[in-house]
C-alpha cells in the first residue's frame, strides 16, 4: 500500500545540492523518489520505490531515469563530496583516516552484469555477488562516508588485458584519494598489506597503518622468519600493557624490515595475555616514530569507516536490493546509496 505522498525535508535539502547534476525538473524529482525509497521504502528495488509513492508516475519511468537517461556519476560523487567539506564535523582533516576494505554485495540472479560467484568468508560459502573495494573516509568528530569505490569483475568476463585484481583496483582508489588531495592516513586489512601497495603508499610520502598476517615474514635478529616466531622470542619484560577500550593487551614494538618492501617499517606485536606466547595480532606502519596508540586508533577506524558503512548500506539503504541488469544502473544504484 502507498506511504509516501511528500519528500522528507533532508531530502528537500539535498534537492537544493545536487539539482544541479540534472537537467530536468522531471530528473530531479526521479532523484527525490529514489533517495526517499533507499531511506524508507519496505522494498527498495525499482520497483518497489514506485509502489511506495501515493503520487507518481509508471515504475518503467524510474527505471530509464537510472539505466537510460544522461546524467553523470562523477559529478554526483563530486557534489555529494564538496557538500561533505561544508560542516565541520564531516570536512577533511590531517588527523582523518581512509579506510579501505572489499565487500561482497549478493544479489538474486545471475543476469546482472559483473555478478559472478564469490566466496563469502563469513557464511563460508559460495554466493552470486558484486564484488565492491570501497574506501571510507572516517574523520576526527566519528563521521564517515564513502569517498569511492570500484566494482571487480571476474577474470572471466574481462576483455583481454582488461582484468583488475583487487590490488589494482585499491591502488586507483589510492591515487584518487591522493590526487583529491584528501588528507588523512591509510588504514586497511591483512588482505591489502601487501608489498606493492605498502611501497605505493610510501612513494607517496604518506602514512598507512596495516594489519599484518601472523604468518608474514620479517627480517628480525638477522634473518628472515615468520612473524609469530618472531613473537615466541620476545622476552616477558619486554612486552608492555596498553588498554583498548576496558581490555588491556601486551604489546611489543620495533623497527624491521618486511621482504619485498623498500623502506623501514614499524611493527606492533600484541598478545592477550603477558606470558602467552602466541601473539594475538600485528599491526604495521611506515610512520616509525608512531606511539602505539597513534596506530591503534588509525587502525581502528579501519571498522568505522568499512563495516559500519557496508552494515547499514545493506541493512537500511538497499545497497544490494538493486536488480537493474544493466552496470551502468548498479553503478548508478550505489552512487544514490552514498548520497543516501
Amino acid at each position: 500500500m502507498p506511504t509516501i505522498v511528500d519528500f522528507p525535508t533532508v531530502v528537500k535539502e539535498a534537492l537544493a545540492v545536487f539539482g544541479d547534476v540534472f537537467d530536468t525538473e522531471a530528473a530531479r524529482r526521479h532523484f527525490a523518489e529514489y533517495l526517499t525509497g533507499l531511506m524508507v521504502a519496505e522494498n527498495k528495488t525499482v520497483s518497489g520505490i514506485n509502489r511506495a509513492f501515493a503520487l507518481t508516475t509508471d515504475q518503467s519511468c524510474l527505471h530509464r531515469w537510472l539505466t537510460e537517461v544522461q546524467w553523470d556519476v562523477k559529478t554526483l560523487k563530486d557534489t555529494r563530496l564538496a557538500w561533505r567539506q561544508q560542516a565541520p564535523q564531516t570536512r577533511y582533516s590531517v588527523r582523518g583516516v581512509i579506510a579501505i576494505d572489499n565487500t561482497l554485495v549478493t544479489h538474486e540472479g545471475q543476469l546482472i552484469e559483473d555478478v559472478g560467484w564469490c566466496w563469502d568468508h563469513a557464511d563460508q560459502r559460495h554466493v552470486i555477488a558484486h564484488d565492491y573495494v570501497i574506501a571510507n573516509y572516517v574523520c576526527p568528530s566519528g563521521a564517515h562516508y564513502p569517498i569511492e569505490w570500484r566494482r571487480c569483475q571476474k577474470r572471466d568476463l574481462c576483455v583481454e588485458g582488461a582484468f583488475k585484481d583487487h590490488t589494482l583496483l585499491c591502488l586507483e582508489l589510492i591515487d584518487d584519494a591522493i590526487t583529491r588531495a584528501i588528507p588523512g592516513d591509510f588504514t586497511f586489512d591483512s588482505y591489502f598489506t601487501s608489498a606493492k601497495i605498502l611501497n605505493h603508499i610510501q612513494s607517496k610520502q604518506r602514512a598507512y597503518v596495516g594489519d599484518l598476517k601472523l604468518n608474514r615474514k620479517v627480517v628480525y635478529a638477522g634473518r628472515e622468519q615468520k612473524l609469530q616466531e618472531v613473537a615466541r622470542q620476545i622476552p616477558w619484560a619486554a612486552k608492555k600493557p596498553v588498554r583498548m577500550g576496558r581490555t588491556r593487551y601486551w604489546y611489543f614494538s620495533k623497527q624491521m624490515r618486511i621482504p619485498d618492501v623498500h623502506h623501514p617499517v614499524r611493527v606492533l606485536l600484541f598478545w592477550r595475555e603477558r606470558g602467552d606466547q602466541e601473539a594475538s595480532k600485528a599491526l604495521v606502519s611506515n610512520r616509525l616514530g608512531w606511539e602505539v596508540i597513534r596506530m591503534i586508533l588509525v587502525y581502528r577506524h579501519r571498522w568505522t569507516g568499512t563495516e559500519t558503512f557496508h552494515r547499514d548500506g545493506k541493512q537500511q539503504l538497499g545497497l544490494g536490493d538493486c536488480q537493474v541488469r544493466s552496470g551502468e544502473g548498479q553503478t548508478r544504484h550505489v552512487s544514490l546509496v552514498s548520497v543516501a
